[in-house]
């Protein structure tokens, strides 16, 4: 039996988009190729790990987003003091729209960084992520720590067929810098001990989006595994409207013009006490040697 290298499916779905996606306008204005309705799967439970390697993917970033979300935080200033620029332009654009300065990215991260106040004002994101992962507002107006339950069920109940969370909380999509596009996480424990994820990520802009998605959310399998004892098993990832952005679309061909190379092994290298007490230090990955990156522009 021929071996076919796992990232062919993440650049068949590219390509797919490339050749065939509907060509539509969107909400940025940029304009995408959108595919709906597309899953890849990687098994993790030798130690590989989803970082793609037709390009580099700066994975220490995407490890440090899903900390981050885990924290519960909404601001950015915790994600700057961290060296993580991935969710500036939200907030910029709304500082430049309101006050009519056009500041570059540069002097208000500077600001958010050395102003509280400023920091407080221009830094919020909302009730993003974070928010709904561990203080979901219930009607009754009862917060609700979705990770800590889910952390409870893999330990106590692993055949639940409800180990789940997720973050289309519909009374405060309005209040978000960015509703969910990774939306739900269900996971789902093997009769021998594997941890099996599948996310559904009801958008994705599969250049820049989708390899920081398949990293943080495998990151966050290796410690949901650990911290209820169990092994890594198979990530499955599905996607609703998976897009390229039309000004993506030469660095999507370029892409596709490298063959992918031996997936990297993430691994933790101690165990923390808990779901909150990991940090990025606690990620080993070895054998990551990548093509070279490839730049492109977020779409806001």
């Amino acid at each position: 039996m021929t071996f076919r290298h796992p990232e062919h499916q993440y650049l068949d779905l590219l390509r797919l988009a490339l050749e065939q996606g509907d060509e539509r306008l969107d909400r940025t204005g940029v304009g995408t190729r959108s595919v709906f309705g597309a899953m890849v799967r990687f098994d993790l439970s030798s130690g590989v790990a989803p970082i793609l390697t037709t390009k580099r993917v700066y994975w220490k970033t995407a490890v440090k987003e899903m900390l981050w979300f885990l924290t519960g935080g909404t601001n950015i200033r915790a994600l700057l003091r961290d060296n993580v620029r991935i969710w500036t332009d939200w907030p910029l654009a709304r500082y430049r729209a309101d006050t009519g300065e056009d500041v570059s990215q540069e002097e208000f991260e500077r600001r958010i960084l050395e102003d509280d106040a400023f920091a407080s004002r221009w830094g919020e994101l909302g009730p993003v992520y974070g928010k709904q992962w561990r203080r979901w507002l219930g009607a009754d107006g009862r917060e609700h720590d979705q990770i800590a339950q889910l952390v409870g069920t893999l330990r106590s109940n692993p055949a639940s067929r409800r180990m789940l969370f997720h973050g289309w909380n519909v009374s405060e999509i309005g209040e978000m810098a960015l509703p969910p596009c990774h939306m739900v996480y269900q996971y789902h424990v093997t009769s021998d001990g594997r941890l099996n994820c599948l996310l559904f990520q009801r958008s994705v802009d599969l250049l820049l989006g989708a390899p920081f998605n398949y990293v943080g959310a495998a990151a966050l399998q290796l410690m949901l595994a650990q911290q209820a004892d169990l092994r890594p098993g198979e990530f499955i990832w599905v996607a609703g409207d998976a897009h390229l952005y039309l000004n993506h679309l030469e660095q999507a061909r370029e892409q596709l013009q490298r063959d992918p190379r031996d997936l990297p092994r993430m691994q933790l290298s101690r165990r923390a006490n808990s779901i909150d007490e990991y940090t990025i230090d606690d990620f080993q990955v070895d054998g990551y040697a990548p093509h070279a990156a490839i730049k492109a522009d977020v779409a806001v």
